[in-house]
């Protein structure tokens, strides 16, 4: 069954709703087919995951006996959490009899008690970790690899979000994980994160554990001329044409980022006549009047200094010398210093982001928004 409307805002379809990443995708499945492991940066919402899942679809059709698996450890704030996660990520998964998964994961999984419930319709055990105590955190990681270790199958495993691992309050979470993981031949790993600048400490920097050990990638917003292409192919066979300036229009307001352009589409997809600027405008519009409330609850707890800031920013849309005179004085911010502690503050709550052009509201939608406030 097709979905109902072309432009996918969360999950995998198929390759015929994914667009483009065609050199991309070639050098992730090359790297991970030959046994190496991926670092992935790019910012949130420029469509990460969606590769990731078009690279399995692709391993899938290259490698027969492979399993694929992908988790997002953002919400995860400790090693336990992160350990619970991957053991109902990876636990089950890589056996194909229900009885012979169930019969190695009690071989390998002794520190704990897992517990299991059963799939409905493959009949693979799910296991959950619910009585994993601090001090065996350790123990039940090492298992877990142990049982990868011991698989016969190939198993590629993305863990998005990697970053947060340095967030978590336990010491030495980065060289336990590598001290495993380099072990592990039959098992390669995408480490897919948003955050730039702790991305590239983690793997460019001599004195960290996971340094020079995969392939770093980068990604960029899709090709203009790719993705109008991709877009007007659906359109057209609505019989409503999505006209070259049209998409020029919404491609340069959100700086090619796919996500916010995708919900743009969507939505635009599912209305009726022709595709002006007005539609446009009213799409943008009622997806911005949707999430006003949330963004007015967000900045409530923020000092209107901080709300400044980011309303300075939105407008000026990218800003590179940040603490320049010009800057500050054009919008009525206090000195460089005050600047620096909100926008440090800022970036680590992800409400703007650095970018290679300068700084940004994280937030497309919410960057139109805060352009129509007054603070």
């Amino acid at each position: 069954m097709k979905p109902n409307n072309p432009f996918l805002i969360s999950g995998y379809y198929s390759p015929d709703y994914f667009c483009d990443r065609e050199q991309e995708t070639k050098t992730i499945v090359d790297a991970l087919h030959n046994g190496r492991n991926i670092t992935l940066i790019a910012p949130r919402r420029i469509g990460k995951t969606g590769l990731i899942k078009h690279v399995f679809h692709q391993l899938h059709k290259l490698q027969e006996n492979t399993v694929t698996l992908y988790m997002d450890i953002y919400p995860t704030q400790t090693l336990g959490e992160f350990v619970r996660l991957l053991a109902n990520t990876v636990l089950g998964q890589l056996d194909s009899v229900p009885q012979k998964a169930l019969s190695r994961i009690t071989q390998f999984i002794k520190s704990c008690r897992p517990v299991f419930t059963f799939d409905e319709v493959t009949g693979i055990p799910k296991v959950i970790l619910e009585h994993l105590s601090p001090s065996a955190e350790e123990a039940t990681l090492k298992e877990i690899f142990d049982y990868l270790k011991s698989s016969d199958k190939h198993c590629y495993i993305a863990i998005d979000e990697f970053q947060q691992i340095t967030e978590y309050p336990e010491k030495g979470i980065e060289a336990l994980l590598r001290s495993y993981i380099q072990f592990i031949p039959n098992v390669n790993f995408i480490f897919a994160g948003s955050q730039q600048h702790v991305m590239q400490e983690m793997f460019l920097f001599a004195k960290k554990p996971f340094y020079q050990s995969t392939q770093i990638l980068s990604i960029n917003p899709i090709d203009q001329e790719k993705y109008y292409q991709f877009a007007n192919s659906f359109f057209e066979k609505q019989g409503r044409p999505l006209s070259p300036s049209i998409f020029d229009t919404l491609y340069t307001q959100f700086g090619g980022h796919t996500w916010y352009i995708q919900v743009i589409l969507n939505r635009i997809y599912g209305y009726s006549g022709t595709i002006d600027t007005s539609m446009l405008r009213y799409a943008i519009e009622q997806i911005i009047a949707e999430s006003a409330y949330t963004y007015e609850n967000l900045l409530n707890a923020y000092p209107i200094g901080y709300t400044k800031l980011l309303k300075a920013i939105a407008t000026e849309k990218c800003v590179k010398a940040i603490n320049s005179g010009d800057f500050i004085a054009k919008y009525n911010l206090k000195a460089a210093s005050s600047v620096n502690s909100a926008l440090k503050k800022l970036i680590k709550n992800e409400l703007i982001y650095k970018s290679p052009d300068g700084y940004i509201i994280y937030d497309r939608f919410m960057a139109e928004w805060l352009n129509k406030q007054v603070f």
